[in-house]
């Protein structure tokens, strides 16, 4: 084992009271995790590295808490000390690669990745997988309906743990560090700081709504509708809500994109691919103008082209997607959305907030949100390309992630409030 390793395994069964700052409860959290666990390094780009830790914390098949780390290294195994870090919480149809460092994922994507900017200017990027993500496609998936939004929290509150911890070893710094998420990640991100808020120092929610304004009672009513049908489905015994549209949307995009789709036989696979990134709100209306990513529009309203992320970058994400997602977390959102359920209030939120909207995803709508929390530093900003007359084609959700553009309209702000913070 690694000297990293061994200095983490070391820590996991001692508990570490040691670390002063972790609390006798932040402790326990680390109390489930069991010895040994499987640790691995690759490598991404100059001298930055990527660790992944999978941890067990159960019985069952999947009672594993996959951790992430992306680093600057001194040496094998030796990260370069920093005084800032974040935990990213990945979106629908991902894990922490595919959203953060795809050029890592299957197939490998064009797309730098946020991980390696964040790290590149001395922050160290964190993620966690949720548990849906680890099945294979034959896998094991007897215990998918316990995989809810209260068993990501416990996950999240075990890996910040882990990594405050880790970072006592590493770096000497044993403090708080920052929740970050993507699309639902974002909303987990919400919700933990809302529930709990242990070991995070401020958050940041990347394109989503937690609370839904007044005047967005169309968009709670179709949350309310689906977590309705999501309940109805759980009771019938159904938990995996597959991803294998968007894989086969992804994979045929790029292997065969003139034939005829056999997902949508009038469209040829490449138009499968632009419809669904480009009017993604035909399927999914979180808001009127809903897109992944932002299209060209010809004369008729059809997407042509894709305008910010290549298609490449949109089919390797669809294509890279894990094969199964949890129905009950899908239920547990919009029943968060909906109101209807008790839920976590975002009043409970005193730290810091950072939120970064896509026009053409949540965008705007998110704002509501960040007006609904108790933090006195608030910070919101919303990337656009056109005026309100032509959000059908601006920013979309994955591009804040895919879009060539990204690293200079959406994640050079993001760093930056990361280091101050």
């Amino acid at each position: 084992m690694s000297r990293l390793g061994l200095a983490i395994a070391m820590l996991v069964a001692c508990a570490p009271a040691w670390a002063s700052p972790l609390t006798h409860t932040e402790a326990e959290q680390l109390s489930s995790v069991r010895a040994p666990f499987a640790v691995t390094r690759e490598h991404v780009t100059d001298d930055i590295y990527h660790y992944q830790f999978d941890i067990r914390v159960g019985s069952t098949p999947n009672a594993r808490v996959r951790i992430h780390r992306v680093v600057r290294e001194l040496a094998p195994w030796r990260p370069r000390p920093t005084q800032r870090a974040v935990m990213l919480l990945h979106g629908d149809f991902a894990n922490f690669v595919t959203n953060f460092m795809p050029s890592l994922g299957n197939p490998a994507s064009s797309a730098p990745g946020l991980a390696p900017y964040l790290v590149s200017r001395g922050i160290d990027t964190w993620g966690v997988d949720r548990r849906w993500t680890l099945p294979t496609a034959d896998g094991d998936i007897s215990d998918m309906g316990e995989m809810g939004v209260n068993q990501a929290l416990g996950d999240t509150a075990v890996a910040l743990a882990f990594a405050r911890s880790t970072r006592t070893v590493t770096d000497r710094d044993p403090g708080r560090i920052v929740l970050g998420g993507f699309s639902h990640g974002a909303q987990l991100t919400y919700a933990y700081a809302a529930a709990d808020g242990r070991h995070v120092s401020a958050i940041a929610a990347l394109d989503i709504y937690y609370d839904l304004a007044p005047e967005d009672a169309d968009l709670r009513a179709f949350a309310c509708a689906n977590a309705e049908a999501e309940r109805d489905a759980l009771a019938q015994g159904v938990t995996d809500s597959s991803n294998s549209f968007f894989i086969t949307a992804g994979l045929l995009a790029r292997s065969a994109p003139l034939e005829p789709s056999p997902l949508f036989p009038s469209y040829t696979n490449r138009g499968v691919l632009l419809t669904l990134a480009g009017q993604t709100w035909l399927l999914a209306p979180y808001t009127h103008t809903y897109h992944l990513s932002a299209p060209l529009l010809d004369a008729d309203g059809n997407v042509s082209a894709m305008r910010e992320s290549s298609e490449d970058r949109v089919s390797a994400w669809f294509a890279s997607a894990p094969p199964h997602q949890a129905l009950r977390e899908a239920a547990d959102f919009d029943d968060i959305w909906c109101g209807t359920s008790p839920r976590p209030e975002l009043s409970n939120i005193r730290v810091p907030l950072f939120y970064l909207g896509a026009a053409s995803g949540f965008g705007d709508h998110g704002l509501y949100s960040t007006t609904r929390v108790s933090s006195t530093d608030v910070t919101t900003l919303v990337i656009r390309r056109f005026g309100p007359d032509r959000v059908a084609e601006d920013f979309g959700h994955g591009d804040l992630l895919y879009a060539e553009d990204a690293p200079t309209l959406a994640w050079r702000p993001f760093a930056a409030w990361l280091l101050r913070h």
